[in-house]
């Protein structure tokens, strides 16, 4: 398994752009900068983050640090701080604990603090009660505008302070308790004043701020806002470089939003003058792709770390004169190292093969991320395999996952039932599709299969047409069921599943269908609906629950069992939204006064007590 998170470690040959963009902030020598690193989600913009990072401390290594950087992910804020407030506390600490680091401008960056802790008061003394109420009394609410007002005057005073933190709520006394009594202050002339001892901070202290912001395309368009404009009150100072990582499409919807109403030319000109350099990150290629698949198969291999950095380091190396025809392949990869372990030449060979269709499938698109998450479920369906004592050739099962993730669904199901349906497993049609394919004759197909990615796929080998699949399909059941004759289902039935699981948002058409099943397939139907809704882990609404909710419908004694599955679920799972969901269905009653009497979310409870007071929940 690989974690799915950013990293230091050059996988992709991204070094030239992260040590060009380093050079970019070198070069600038104190002037002030802000450069953008934009691309799709998943292609690797953290991970080109940290590589810039790395080279600006490279070129310090041995000397002071010229530079000081601050990471701050905006998502991590989301729903709980003001991303602008939280942006400038980030940067203040981060000088503060800088200037004690290096006994330097202690003064300027405890200023800097206190003056942050102003914008911050002027922010909560208006939202407070908001914020951590709901709505607050009304007397209440107009103690706290009556404060804010004086406060933002400059006119407030300690004993004013005291007064409203002993008057709301634990939790909103602990938002005043950051208000600080300030005097003879504006928030203009607050704002001017941070700016002015930002930058004095940082002359004194003869370091360049870095700003590494990622994950804003990731925000919602409050808050990407927020944090753009939060940005706009440091740049263009003295000793700044922002480095901003976000896909600019999701960037420019956010301006868009804000700015209701305006064209497009405006929404460019917005992000223009936030961004002076624009970078991409460069799109991979079926030569990076393979030299990536292979890389990670490297690392979780039993190879030595040392080995494993010299055999990074090589790669990447020939990844950089692949223009002038270096391949990265299997035959490459056995040259770096005399005694590689058998399975792992193995693997680059699957590596070797699926790299093209990783690469040009529209589902992956040589996507980083997603080619991680596709090697992370073919190693699980590995484990199952082996922990059920099913006998799976990995490399007929990479196949097939691929199928799945990238090909027409109708043509998946249409594989499925052949294998189900033939008694040794064996989708025997594709048997004269993959010979053609494979010697290069005109090959004829209807749709679904009409495709220039099944052409391409049936060229990969193992060739699956004489292979027994059912092992493969019976791990792999958490795309689509693995009807076998045991499960007793009419094709009908069949059919009703098929169309439950793969559309379960549209179950409620199928209740006609449903009615006229017999009582042990509607069984069969619930369980593998059940199976599926184990995967979720949020239980507000999501589609599987319609599908629950429509089986129950049709052969009332299932809603039992959807009552016991959601009582078995977290606490924490639950949420809000799912009570008007379910509160009008007759088998609601006992599991919402079980719940009532859990420890679900106080919210929750709440919206259990609204829904019975309105007269609507089913006993």
């Amino acid at each position: 398994m690989w974690a799915d998170n950013e990293t230091a470690r050059d996988f992709l040959n991204f070094t030239g752009v992260s040590d060009t963009v380093a050079e970019i902030i070198v070069q600038a020598n104190g002037r002030p900068i802000s450069i953008g690193v934009s691309g799709a989600w998943g292609v690797g913009k953290s991970s080109m983050i940290k590589l810039i990072r790395t080279s600006l401390e490279h070129r310090d290594k041995g000397h002071p640090s010229k530079f000081v950087f601050v990471e701050f992910n905006a998502w991590l804020y989301q729903g709980y701080d003001d991303a602008r407030a939280a942006l400038m506390e980030v940067i203040a600490t981060a000088l503060a604990d800088e200037a004690n680091a290096r006994k330097t401008a202690l003064d300027k960056t405890k200023e800097l603090l206190k003056r942050v802790d102003w914008f911050r008061t002027a922010k909560l003394a208006g939202t407070a009660a908001a914020l951590f109420m709901g709505v607050p009394p009304i007397a209440l609410a107009g103690e706290v505008l009556d404060i804010g007002k004086k406060l933002i005057a400059g006119e407030i005073t300690g004993d004013e302070l005291a007064k409203l933190e002993s008057n709301v709520t634990q939790a909103t006394a602990a938002a005043a308790g950051l208000l600080r009594p300030k005097v003879d202050s504006s928030p203009p002339k607050e704002i001017h004043a941070i700016r002015k001892c930002f930058e004095d901070a940082l002359k004194e202290m003869r370091v360049t701020l870095v700003v590494l912001i990622d994950d804003l395309d990731r925000c919602l368009p409050p808050t990407t806002i927020a944090t753009l404009e939060a940005i706009r009150l440091f740049l263009f100072l003295e000793n700044t470089a922002f480095v901003i990582a976000a896909d600019d499409a999701m960037i420019k919807h956010a301006v868009r939003k804000h700015f209701d109403g305006v064209d497009d030319k405006l929404v460019t000109n917005y992000f223009d003058k936030l961004i002076q350099v624009p970078i991409r990150v460069p799109p991979l290629g079926t030569q990076e792709v393979r030299a990536y698949m292979m890389l990670l198969f490297v690392e979780n291999s039993t190879l030595a770390p040392e080995e494993k950095e010299s055999i990074r380091a090589r790669v990447c190396a020939q990844l950089a004169q692949t223009w002038r025809g270096r391949r990265v392949d299997r035959a490459f990869m056995e040259t770096l190292h005399q005694n590689l372990p058998p399975e792992l030449v193995a693997r680059f060979d699957s590596a070797d093969r699926l790299a093209p269709l990783m690469t040009t499938a529209s589902q992956i698109a040589g996507n980083p991320r997603l080619i991680k998450r596709f090697l992370n479920a073919l190693s699980i369906r590995m484990a199952i395999a082996k922990v059920h004592g099913v006998g799976i050739d990995e490399a007929a099962l990479a196949k097939m996952l691929l199928f799945e993730r990238c090909g027409e669904p109708a043509a998946y199901d249409a594989l499925a039932k052949a294998v189900t349906e033939d008694e040794q497993g064996k989708p025997h049609f594709l048997t004269e599709w993959e010979e053609k394919a494979h010697t290069g004759q005109e090959l004829e197909l209807d749709a679904p299969w009409d495709s220039p990615f099944i052409r391409e796929w049936l060229t990969v080998p193992p060739r699956l047409g004489d292979l027994d699949l059912r092992g493969i399909l019976y791990v792999s059941r958490e795309h689509g069921p693995l009807i076998t004759p045991e499960d007793r289902l009419s094709s009908e039935a069949a059919d009703v599943l098929v169309a439950l699981l793969q559309n379960p948002d549209m179950a409620a058409t199928l209740r006609d269908r449903m009615t006229r099943l017999s009582r042990p397939e509607m069984t069969v139907i619930m369980d593998r609906v059940l199976e599926r809704a184990r995967r979720e882990q949020s239980w507000g609404t999501p589609p599987i629950l319609d599908a629950s909710i429509a089986v129950a419908a049709a052969d009332p004694p299932q809603g039992k069992r959807v009552a016991a599955f959601l009582r078995e679920r977290p606490s924490a799972q639950i949420t809000p939204s799912l009570i008007p969901k379910i509160a009008d269905e007759p088998w609601a009653g006992e599991l919402l006064d079980a719940w009532k009497n859990s420890d679900v979310t106080a919210q929750v409870k709440r919206a259990i007590t609204l829904r019975k007071k309105d007269g609507h929940v089913s006993v």
